[in-house]
C-alpha cells in the first residue's frame, strides 16, 4: 500500500513545532481524556493514538494518565460523559470518532483543549470558525469525508455500469450523513444515476433496508461511515453478502472484515496526526493555532475473496487503481 500523505492548510504554523521533541524528558504527568461513540474504539482509532503518543514519549501511567470513556454506540450517553471527563480537568480532552463525539466535547467545557480526530465537516457541523482558523479552544483532523462520497459513487458505477439503481445505507442520526447524502444527490443528479436512500440504526434496520433494496431493484450499495453503523460492521457486511449486492463502504475496516470495496482516508495515520496535535499542545501550542488538518490521498482497498464469494468479477481497470487487494 502506498503512504498516505497529508497537509496542513497552513503548514508554515503547524510546522514551527516540533514533532518528536524532548517529551521524554517531561517530568510533568498529563492527564488526556478521550471520549469515544463506536464500541470497541479502544481497539481501532484508539489504538494508533496511544501508539503515536508513545513514540513521541508519553507512557501511560508513567507521564501520562489516559481518562477513555465510551459510550458504546449510544449517543444519548455522550454528554454525560464528556462531562465527567471535564470534572477530571484533563489537560487535552480528545474526541474519537464522529461529529456527535466531538460536539459533546465542545458543550462540556469552552476552556480544556479539544483534539477532535475525524469530523466530516467541522465548518458545516459548527465544531470550528473555519478550517484555517479554528478559532477557541478546539481544533483536530478532517476526513475531508463529504468530498470523496461522489467518488465512492463513480467507483460503483465503474463497478456495476449501465445506470442501474444505486442503493444508499446511512444513519439519520448524524450530522455527516445528512451533508454525504447532499453530495450524493447531487453527482446522482449530474450522471442520472438513480438513487434509492435507506435509513438505519439498528441491525433490524438494516436488515429490512436491504430487503427493500433488493426487491427495489438495486444492483449495487454505497454505505456512509458512521460511528454506530461502524459499531455493527460484521452484522452489515453479512447481511449485504447475503443478498449478494456489491457495496462500497468509506472505511478501510470494512473491507478487510470481508466487505467488497472501500474508498476513504487513512483512519490510522490521521489518529497518529491527532496524536501529534495533542503533543503540540502539550509543549504549549494553543489549539486556535493548528489549523484543522485533511488528508490529500485517499486509499481504494478491494477484496477480491468477497467478490469471487459474490460471483463478481472487477474489471481489470478498477483492480489498476486499487491501493490494496486483499486475496
Amino acid at each position: 500500500m502506498r503512504r498516505r500523505e497529508f497537509i496542513s492548510l497552513i503548514g508554515g504554523t503547524v510546522a514551527g513545532w516540533p514533532f518528536t521533541a524532548s517529551a521524554q524528558q517531561a517530568t510533568k504527568s498529563y492527564r488526556i481524556g478521550y471520549l469515544a461513540l463506536s464500541p470497541g474504539e479502544d481497539a481501532t482509532q484508539a489504538k494508533p493514538f496511544l501508539q503515536r503518543l508513545q513514540e513521541l514519549g508519553y507512557s501511560d501511567g508513567t507521564n501520562m494518565v489516559l481518562d477513555y470513556r465510551s459510550a458504546e454506540g449510544r449517543v444519548e450517553r455522550l454528554p454525560q460523559l464528556a462531562e465527567e471527563i471535564v470534572r477530571g480537568n484533563p489537560d487535552v480532552l480528545v474526541a474519537g470518532f464522529g461529529t456527535l463525539t466531538a460536539k459533546a466535547a465542545i458543550t462540556a467545557t469552552k476552556s480544556i483543549p479539544i483534539v477532535f480526530t475525524a469530523v466530516g465537516d467541522p465548518v458545516g457541523a459548527g465544531v470550528v470558525a473555519s478550517l484555517s482558523h479554528p478559532g477557541a479552544n478546539v481544533t483536530g483532523v478532517s476526513p475531508q469525508a463529504s468530498d470523496v462520497t461522489a467518488k465512492r459513487l463513480q467507483l460503483l458505477e465503474d463497478l456495476v455500469p449501465g445506470k442501474k439503481l444505486m442503493a444508499v445505507l446511512g444513519n439519520p442520526e448524524t450530522p455527516f450523513t445528512a451533508l454525504a447524502l447532499k453530495v450524493v444527490k447531487a453527482a446522482a443528479v449530474t450522471k442520472e444515476q438513480p438513487l434509492a436512500v435507506f435509513e438505519a440504526t439498528t441491525v433490524d434496520q438494516v436488515s429490512a433496508d436491504m430487503d427493500e433494496a433488493v426487491r427495489s431493484g438495486a444492483a449495487s450499495l454505497l454505505v456512509l461511515e458512521d460511528p454506530a453503523l461502524l459499531g455493527l460492521k460484521q452484522q452489515i457486511i453479512e447481511l449485504i453478502a447475503e443478498r449478494r449486492l456489491p457495496a462500497i463502504y468509506g472505511m478501510r475496516a470494512f473491507a478487510e472484515a470481508g466487505g467488497l470495496m472501500s474508498y476513504g482516508v487513512d483512519e490510522r495515520q490521521m489518529s497518529r496526526r491527532a496524536a501529534e496535535y495533542v503533543d503540540k499542545i502539550l509543549k504549549g501550542a494553543p489549539p486556535a493555532s493548528l489549523p484543522v488538518e485533511q488528508p490529500t490521498k485517499f486509499e481504494l482497498v478491494i477484496n477480491l475473496k468477497t467478490a469471487k464469494a459474490i460471483g463478481l468479477a472487477i474489471p481489470p481497470s478498477l483492480l489498476s487503481l486499487a491501493d490494496a487487494v486483499i486475496e
